[in-house]
């Protein structure tokens, strides 16, 4: 028998993104995209491989960059072998970082699929008449271009305000993927442990389900009252923010804000704390400041781990992973969320792009949901692949 030839990761991938592999064959027939130019900016990946392969089906034109720290030389070389124009490394610099975004809008690309609001940021300060619209995969970039409404006037469709996007991608697999992240960077137990979440949106929630599910026992902090009411209710201690620091083992940042964790707190911590990051932008653990604490006397780094210890006047230890950044999406062999998760998210993304390619969204729809009824063609794809 025939051992057959030797598949990659991404091809692995790709056998389980069905919905994607769908589309891809329909828009190599209807060709939504034709002469149009796609600038991405957005966690270059395996999953996200896929994706772009089905937008350039559709005859498009990808311009395409990543996101900080989570961009894998794998795929860029996959991206170049079918066509895809990169214009990415993997870097934690936020100037370089800079420099390819603005690269991708020197395109003047007709749609944007952006992943935090950094493309359409650069496309405000400088509108040009060519651009169409596009979508927006996060809540933090939805917090951010929201208030820029004004300056944008085109339809820009918020793939993680789509229910299926909260549930299924959100809850479950970033809840999956925050534990699998923690076990993977530091190969240590949950059993017993106690862990603080930070935020109790559709995230937190997996994540805070998840390690519980761990055999850890979980605290949540969110700063809505209302919220930190639910996680009562879901069976969560939800003590006071101080002392849910001062008792955690493992804290966990998933609210899409600046600066949830800072120097300031260093004094609170228990010896050993791991500090690790679930939000799109690496800001919500304030890590300069940590570093730069003169309560730390000396810092070690793990770099086949990506984590960093800092030592504390008086003995005290504490753990950053992945420096901050998203930890699913870092360290050594990252996974990111589950393909299935990921192929009714970026099948979301294929089919709304395809809706403002084609006419049917105004400027009216700037920084709005998905429309219901794309919601309703992706779900009853996927039920009745997976029934």
């Amino acid at each position: 028998m025939s051992t057959g030839k030797e598949g990659s990761r991404i091809d692995w991938v790709k056998a389980g993104c069905h919905l994607l592999t769908g589309i891809e064959a329909e828009f190599a027939r209807t060709k939504p995209f034709r002469d149009m130019t796609i600038g991405t900016g957005i966690h270059l990946e395996p999953k996200t491989a896929i994706l772009l392969r089905t937008l350039h089906a559709g005859g498009a034109r990808i311009v395409a960059t990543g996101n900080l720290n989570s961009t894998q030389p794998d795929t860029v070389d996959y991206l170049h072998q079918h066509g895809i124009e990169v214009i990415a490394e993997q870097t934690m610099d936020q100037s370089v970082h800079d420099l390819s975004l603005n690269r991708v809008i020197a395109e003047k690309p007709d749609l944007i699929l952006d992943n935090g609001g950094d493309l359409f940021a650069i496309y405000a300060e400088a509108p040009y008449p060519e651009l169409l619209g596009g979508t927006e995969e996060t809540t933090s970039g939805r917090m951010r271009l929201a208030p820029m409404r004004e300056q944008l006037q085109r339809p820009i469709l918020v793939i993680n305000d789509s229910p299926i996007k909260q549930f299924a991608e959100n809850r479950h697999a970033v809840g999956q993927s925050m534990f699998e992240s923690y076990m993977r960077l530091t190969n240590r137990s949950t059993n017993g442990k106690r862990v603080t979440v930070f935020g109790y949106g559709a995230c937190g929630r997996g994540v805070a389900a998840n390690f519980r599910n761990a055999s850890a026992n979980v605290s949540v902090v969110d700063a809505d009252p209302v919220t930190t009411l639910e996680a009562h209710f879901d069976g969560f201690l939800t003590p006071p923010r101080d002392h849910a620091i001062r008792t955690a083992d493992v804290i966990v940042t998933e609210t899409g804000a600046v600066n949830v964790i800072t120097a300031d707190d260093l004094g609170a911590m228990k010896d050993g704390a791991v500090l690790m990051n679930g939000g799109h932008f690496p800001t919500e653990i304030a890590v300069s400041d940590l570093l730069h604490s003169p309560q730390v006397v000396a810092r070690d780094r793990f770099e086949e781990q990506d984590i960093e210890t800092l030592h504390l006047k008086g003995g005290r230890t504490v753990h950053i992973l992945a420096g901050g950044h998203m930890a699913n999406l870092a360290g050594p062999r990252p996974l990111g969320n589950s393909i299935e998760s990921m192929d009714l998210g970026f099948a979301l993304q294929a089919r709304c792009l395809e809706h403002i390619a084609s006419g049917k969204a105004s400027k009216d729809d700037c920084v709005v949901p998905v429309p219901p009824a794309i919601d309703a063609e992706i779900a009853e794809a996927y039920l009745d692949r997976h029934r």
